[in-house]
């Protein structure tokens, strides 16, 4: 949502409520004038600052648990905007009706918050060394993860400011604020007991005032009588330009001493330590239930996870799904151990369990294990059925894993290696929940923002592929299976082509035992392949995704479904889909190829709804 905001004329950003009037008043205070900005006390709101009569008034946009947005007391909306719009029809609680916006002045942007570079910086920090990260799969885990990221940074930021002191006494904290320069206004904050409860300690006229600082039952920090924040930064932020029921406004944050101890019984660490993470992840823990976001486990580096070693820091909280970075397939089996940068998988080292994971043509896929000098990795086996006649499924078989083998993607399912054997194997990462349709055909009750984050994890593989120049030319939901209910992986290379960089398209000699339904017309009437054909049969997994596993163009044949798409018509939206989504659906049918997006278009428009309905 932040990003739809920050493009709108009269979004102001991170101002106060004075210079919001300020920004009115030189705008003529016109009855009905009204400009957005910023909550400064409600994570992920706003306010919505209006003048009439000479006067003005200000409306909180709170962000609902449902990720709605409301004015206190009235109807909720899906935005901002929304919002906006109703009650520039509709009074309904406001002093007037909104008629005219307020537009920021010419070549001034929105303003940032003195929270929002730290963020950034903050987030970066926690995902590169919660999952030792780095390089493409940095930053795919931050784009894909970005809304949990940002919650959780937001509420355990404190940690890191210099006037946040930890479980320090009352009797402890005033030697500290009388020390060094004794500055009016100089302040800490210390926590009081471990449920949410804080102290703010600020010097005024050599003596300190002791202020606390409760949470109430939905979680929001106050002093008694005083305004509410999602954050302790937020509340600091507030009181460092208004006293509002304080002796003074907030001036200079009082340093932690060196080796200070912290929240939970550690010393606070500088931004680089290896133990940061498990200090701002500890606190996370604390308030994981009220923001309720996917769980963090501290995860295990490449090379812990080759040794078999525990992570002292390690805590996987009950009861909450993973991101995808916590499973031991996100980064590439090829980082570490050694053993997997070959490209040739030893058998006598390959254990394969009893059942059958799935067949086709080629034979079955079997779950195995596959052991190594240090570790041993779970895996999934495509193993080639005997057949004297079975040269050209052979030959099919080393193309995909060919393909495979050079590809590199935390959302692509990775090749691990051949073992030539009793038969033909290809051994590859395990994605035990199956394929996508199958999971949702089973799990009805999955939400929509579920399913458009492992979407959108699709999308993000095949801008891979796109930026890459592979074709994948058999992208369907039976081709993503799923690691986790959080996390998606594209398989089945075995049509896939990789294209020469002076042509964006791959020509096939003639028809095939194609998948028709998911196919572009290009495909169909002149055999041609391209990325922007793959986007043809995304918008057609999106379908199958939206209508929790439903058959595409059900009951209909081939010919048929071929004649539907000349003449124009396209299937109707499945039942439960957001429009945004069936409108992104219907791009992606886009008829001419040269006239319908790629990837880098359809990628963002995904992430951006994603994050909408996430926050």
């Amino acid at each position: 949502m932040a990003d739809n905001v920050n493009s709108l004329p009269f979004f102001y950003g991170n101002i106060t409520r004075e210079e919001a009037e300020d920004y009115l008043r030189q705008t003529g205070l016109s009855n009905g004038l009204y400009l957005l900005r910023q909550s400064r006390n409600y994570l992920g709101g706003f306010a919505l600052s209006v003048s009439n009569a000479g006067r003005y008034y200000h409306y909180t946009i709170e962000r609902q648990p449902n990720d709605t947005y409301a004015i206190a007391g009235g109807k909720s909306y899906r935005n901002p905007v929304d919002v906006i719009d109703y009650h520039s029809q509709e009074t309904d609680g406001l002093v007037c009706l909104l008629k005219r916006p307020c537009n920021r002045p010419k070549n001034m942007q929105p303003k940032v918050g003195p929270f929002e570079d730290l963020k950034e910086k903050l987030i970066r920090e926690y995902v590169k060394q919660t999952w030792n990260l780095q390089g493409a799969a940095l930053e795919q885990a931050i784009i894909s993860q970005r809304p949990q990221l940002e919650k959780l940074i937001a509420t355990t930021a404190h940690e890191r400011m210099p006037w946040f002191h930890g479980t320090i006494t009352r009797e402890d904290s005033e030697p500290r604020l009388q020390s060094g320069p004794r500055a009016n206004g100089k302040f800490l904050i210390r926590q009081r007991d471990a449920n949410g409860s804080y102290a703010l300690c600020l010097l005024h006229e050599g003596q300190v005032m002791h202020y606390r600082i409760d949470k109430d039952s939905a979680g929001k920090l106050s002093i008694p009588e005083g305004k509410k924040f999602d954050t302790l930064w937020q509340l600091v932020e507030h009181y460092s330009y208004k006293p509002d029921g304080l002796l003074r406004v907030l001036t200079e944050p009082c340093p932690r001493p060196d080796g200070d101890i912290g929240l939970i019984g550690r010393p606070l660490l500088p931004p680089g330590h290896p133990r940061f993470v498990a200090t701002i992840g500890s606190a996370a823990e604390k308030i994981i239930g009220k923001i309720n976001i996917p769980g963090i486990t501290k995860g295990r580096s490449s090379r812990t996870r080759s040794t078999g070693c525990s992570n002292p820091y390690e805590t996987r909280i009950p009861g909450k799904e993973a991101m995808p970075m916590d499973t031991e397939v996100y980064e590439s089996p090829y980082a570490d151990p050694d053993e997997l940068r070959s490209s040739t998988v030893d058998r006598s080292h390959l254990f394969l369990e009893d059942g059958e994971l799935g067949s086709g043509n080629f034979g079955t896929v079997m779950k195995g294990t596959y052991k190594m000098r240090k570790t041993e990795k779970t895996v999934a086996v495509k193993i080639l059925k005997n057949d004297d006649n079975n040269q050209s499924v052979r030959d099919e078989m080393l193309r995909e894993a060919n393909v495979m083998q050079q590809l590199d993607n935390p959302y692509i399912v990775r090749m691990i290696g051949i073992c030539e054997a009793e038969n033909l194997m290809l051994v590859m990462e395990l994605a035990e929940l199956g394929p996508l349709h199958k999971f949702l055909q089973k799990n009805k009750q999955t939400t929509i923002k579920n399913i458009t984050e492992l979407v959108h994890q699709v999308s993000m593989g095949m801008k891979y592929l796109e930026e890459h120049n592979f074709v994948h030319r058999d992208l369907a939901a039976r081709n993503v299976l799923l690691v986790t209910q959080h996390y998606a992986k594209i398989s089945d290379f075995g049509l896939s082509k990789a294209v020469a960089e002076d042509q964006n398209y791959y020509k096939a000699k003639g028809h095939g035992k194609w998948p028709v339904k998911w196919y572009a017309p290009e495909c169909i009437n002149y055999f041609k392949f391209s990325s922007k054909s793959d986007v043809w049969s995304f918008g057609v997994l999106m379908w199958e995704a939206y209508s929790y596993g439903q058959k595409p163009y059900k009951g209909m044949k081939g010919n048929d479904v071929l004649q539907m798409i000349e003449s124009g018509k396209r299937m109707d939206s499945p039942e439960k889909c957001p429009l945004e989504m069936y409108e992104l659906m219907k791009t992606c049918w886009t008829y001419k190829a040269n006239e319908r997006p790629g990837f880098n278009i359809v990628e963002p428009r995904l992430r951006e709804y994603y994050y909408d309905i996430a926050q």
